[in-house]
């Protein structure tokens, strides 16, 4: 153990190269971006891959408001889809 590093500082060290390391290995991790997706009567937000729904809506605006407010939280895109399923806009948030 080289003289000028304390066991405190090389745990720390180790355990920030795991972190780094395993971080980079999971590059394919799961998005935050937001749709707006037709649902029932109404409107869902949902978040990309997720088949659980965030939040329900009567109206496709309200939804947009929810599902922009978590997006620009996460740095994510907001994905909005017509009722007939297709993509009628995306609102990136992202740095």
């Amino acid at each position: 153990m080289p003289k000028d590093k304390s066991w405190k500082q090389l745990i720390l060290d180790l355990a920030k190269a795991i972190f780094e390391s395993a971080r980079g290995k999971t590059s394919r991790s799961r998005t935050w971006h937001q749709h707006v997706v037709p649902y029932e009567e109404g409107w869902a937000v949902r978040r990309e891959g997720n088949k659980r729904i965030t939040s329900k809506h009567r109206k496709q605006s309200t939804a947009i408001t929810k599902a922009k407010s978590i997006a620009k939280k996460r740095n994510a895109d907001v994905i909005i889809h017509r009722a007939s399923g297709g993509i009628r806009e995306r609102i990136n948030y992202r740095d």
